[in-house]
């Protein structure tokens, strides 16, 4: 049910836990700082991508979202998006920006992402040894019913019974092997597991070539960030947490690094793909192939993939945080990804990218665009 209130916000009272500290304020254009410098034409070009997959697929939509609408507030915008020659025009005449306000986490967090490039081989070798698996077969998606009654969305049958599959323990020390699950074969378990963090990857082979990974299933148990646990420990101090402090750490520790990824039980599989275009990323949540600094990761429960939503934020380099306001499109999430004012920027992939993606963790603001039909749903309009 929706209700406007007096001040012009809207609250969307549904029994989600975020949803009745979440309100949207109706804005102008005019209101979000740096949008006319904007590159719209990237912005475009991404949100394309997104309603191809939209209109012929639509396979997001089969869940629910708390804001976002359904396919048929999307499928008329999408349409229009590709004979668009103006991109600001367009998306200033076919959306109506709402500033995100979130009470439990007043100022939004917004962090970085990017897709890891490793070094593998084909082969199992001295110098290659750390496998990475594709999806096992007899890791199952459990029906609702099951799931309601035994807690796990993922696992495995034993004896008939649903049960959580392997920890990562049990994987690193070879509950998997001889199964004919290795996809390739990399140099560093480091690599893998950040990779897995990640979602994707680029793989530089022993023959030369490079093939990309992509995600491929997870095996459903929780998901602990490593980084917490040096923190909590007293070996980095808080403040300092990165991803590049966590894996200075584990270098600096060899003999600890396993046992402190083992407090990550959850497991990613992945699968191969075609390099495709070496301009763009692998394919995000909404299977379509991420942009760097455009495709935005969000809580799929709360927000549509393909929605535009406009950041204003900052973002660290070596010279120190500078502006980071843009027109991202949501095309993925993530474990961590829990909130209306959060996000996770794709940066892409390299040094830099990693660089950057590892060190942010910054807050600011998040505008969503919502196209006219679904607005009016939310605030009269002027």
């Amino acid at each position: 049910m929706i209700r406007a209130l007096a001040a012009g916000l809207v609250l969307v009272a549904l029994t989600h836990p975020a949803v009745a500290e979440t309100r949207l304020e109706p804005l102008r254009f005019a209101d979000l700082a740096g949008w006319a410098s904007d590159d719209h034409q990237a912005a475009l070009a991404a949100f394309r991508r997104s309603c191809t997959e939209t209109l012929e697929q639509g396979s997001s939509f089969s869940r629910p979202v708390t804001f976002g609408g359904n396919r048929n507030d999307w499928q008329a915008v999408c349409a229009a998006a590709a004979a668009v020659t103006d991109a600001r025009a367009f998306f200033e005449t076919a959306f109506r920006p709402f500033r995100v306000h979130d009470r439990i986490r007043p100022e939004g967090l917004f962090t970085g992402y990017y897709e890891p490039e490793v070094r593998g081989s084909r082969k199992k070798s001295k110098a290659f040894s750390v496998p990475v698996y594709r999806k096992p077969d007899d890791l199952l998606r459990f029906d609702p019913r099951t799931e309601k009654k035994t807690g796990l969305r993922y696992g495995r049958k034993l004896k008939g019974r649903a049960a959580p599959y392997f920890t990562r323990q049990e994987i690193d020390q070879g509950a998997l092997a001889g199964r004919g699950l290795e996809l390739l074969w990399l140099a560093d378990a480091a690599d893998l597991f950040f990779m897995q963090v990640q979602g994707s990857g680029r793989v530089r082979l022993d023959d030369g070539t490079t093939i990309r990974l992509a995600y491929a299933a997870k095996s459903g148990l929780p998901y602990t960030g490593i980084g917490g646990v040096l923190a909590a420990r007293g070996d980095i101090p808080r403040e300092g947490l990165s991803m590049q402090a966590i894996r200075h750490w584990m270098t600096a520790h060899p003999a600890k690094a396993q046992a402190l990824m083992w407090h990550n039980r959850s497991y990613v599989f992945f699968r191969e793909m075609a390099m495709g275009d070496p301009a763009l990323g692998a394919p995000g949540a909404q299977h379509v192939a991420l942009t760097p600094q455009r495709s935005l990761a969000v809580d799929r429960t709360l927000w549509r993939f393909g929605m535009p939503v406009w950041l204003d934020t900052t973002a660290p380099s070596p010279q120190g945080d500078r502006p980071f306001r843009r027109l991202m499109i949501a095309q993925d999430t993530g474990s961590a990804i829990k909130g209306a004012a959060r996000g996770d920027v794709y940066w892409g992939w390299g040094t830099a990218a990693e660089e950057t993606a590892g060190a942010m963790k910054q807050p600011g603001t998040m505008t969503v665009l919502l196209p006219l039909a679904l607005a009016r749903k939310h605030a009269p309009m002027p």
